[in-house]
């Protein structure tokens, strides 16, 4: 399942990707086909999922996020039984390994989107209700290109500790 849900993090990153970078977090949900099918044919076919295995997941993008802290927004998450799962983006700078080693951890957040080595990316995590989860993560480049797309279960697992809090 893992695979399923990477691939389906990668379509929403490149859907994130075609609006370009500088963009606020999103949250999507993610439901599966064959439950569209039953409780919305008409929006299935539509959308076609009615060509598509049953296991597929459908990402749904949610409102724009309200400000303040993400930790705090997902804690007040809870999502009813018909979404599978769950997907948070949000674009990220962070420091190479050797740029941090003379900072706390306090510093380097503070320092970081300054700092003349910072490296921005768009990190997408994504978890299931069967505790499933993943991410990628993809560079952006220095002329605003897409970098490669990186992948990985230790990517943000905080994160997808909290994505899975909101399905519980």
């Amino acid at each position: 399942m893992e695979l399923v849900l990477e691939a389906t993090l990668a379509e929403i990153e490149n859907h994130l990707a075609a609006a370009g970078w500088d963009r606020p977090p999103a949250l999507f949900a993610l439901v599966r086909a064959d439950r569209f099918r039953t409780d919305d044919p008409e929006t299935a076919a539509r959308l076609g999922l009615d060509q598509v295995a049953g296991d597929t997941l459908t990402p749904v993008e949610q409102d724009e996020l309200p400000e303040g802290p993400l930790d705090e927004m997902l804690a007040g998450i809870e999502w009813p039984v018909a979404v599978a799962g769950c997907v948070l983006s949000q674009e990220i700078v962070f420091l190479p390994p050797g740029a941090e080693a003379d900072l706390t951890a306090e510093q380097a957040a503070g320092r970081a989107a300054d700092h003349p080595e910072r490296r921005e990316a768009r990190l997408v995590v994504g978890a299931l209700r069967d505790g499933t989860t993943a991410a990628v993560l993809r560079l952006r480049e220095v002329d605003g290109a897409h970098g490669e797309l990186l992948t990985g279960p230790d990517l943000a697992p905080n994160l997808a500790a909290a994505l899975l809090d909101t399905l519980r």
